[in-house]
């Protein structure tokens, strides 16, 4: 597995970058095994990268209806709740796309599953019939704690191991979430961490630190079998490139 990390200068050409690199890197697994498996992330930067796809005119390259797109998490609210990943992703791109429905793998909220457990059983039950082996490539926010979908520092989701599972107790709202595990979302040829922000620098420089335990930062918990890749803005990256991550 490589380890790499590139910068751009400011959030706008991050996301413009990595949605191009998105396309291609779908074009490629189509070329290779015909289908595609991505799975996105929410956050301000997993919708940006959606609508620079959109905005630079790249949509059209994409064999869209042999993609199939998955969630890393979700927050355990009600289908079409402007706080839901799904949603944030759905208006800066996918609802635009001529996607196959069976291939959009969302999570179901309250209203359509009685309980979060219920809806990660049933996630974790269609990754099983209708996921890969290996997803192509899955897309990772940071937060400013170095948590990963809804992977927090010291929770207790972190010792589970089953492909997708809800969390309770989240301590960022909502408390309730359903979110893959950390085997599950290292099992893709490559992770891709997209970070903007002054705000994340030092999440960013800790989890790019060597020897550092998930327990404690959860960004370090996740990587690629082919590649990992880091994706930052010049704010995102201050602090590792102060480092002796990069000075030794």
């Amino acid at each position: 597995m490589t380890l790499s990390v590139v910068t751009y200068p400011d959030r706008d050409t991050l996301a413009a970058a990595v949605g191009a690199r998105l396309v291609l890197t779908i074009g490629d697994a189509i070329a290779a095994r015909g289908v595609a498996h991505v799975v996105l992330t929410g956050g301000s930067m997993g919708s940006a990268l959606l609508a620079a796809i959109d905005r630079l005119g790249l949509a059209c390259a994409v064999d869209w209806p042999v993609v199939h797109l998955w969630w890393g998490d979700e927050r355990y609210l009600p289908v079409g709740d402007p706080d839901r990943n799904e949603t944030q992703n759905r208006a800066a791109l996918l609802d635009a796309l001529p996607l196959d429905p069976a291939h959009v793998h969302g999570v179901a909220g309250p209203g359509a599953s009685p309980s979060a457990d219920t809806s990660a059983a049933a996630y974790a039950q269609a990754l099983a019939t209708d996921g890969p082996d290996l997803f192509d490539v899955v897309l990772l926010g940071v937060g400013p704690d170095a948590h990963v979908a809804s992977l927090f520092p010291h929770h207790d989701a972190q010792r589970q191991s089953e492909a997708a599972f809800a969390v309770f107790g989240s301590p960022k709202p909502p408390p309730t979430r359903v979110t893959m595990s950390f085997d599950r979302l290292g099992r893709s040829r490559e992770v891709w961490f997209v970070v903007a922000g002054a705000d994340k620098a030092e999440a960013v420089c800790r989890a790019l630190t060597p020897g550092v335990h998930r327990w404690d930062v959860p960004a370090a918990g996740v990587g690629g079998v082919e590649a990992t890749r880091w994706l930052l803005d010049e704010d995102a990256a201050a602090r590792w490139r102060e480092s002796d991550a990069v000075t030794g």
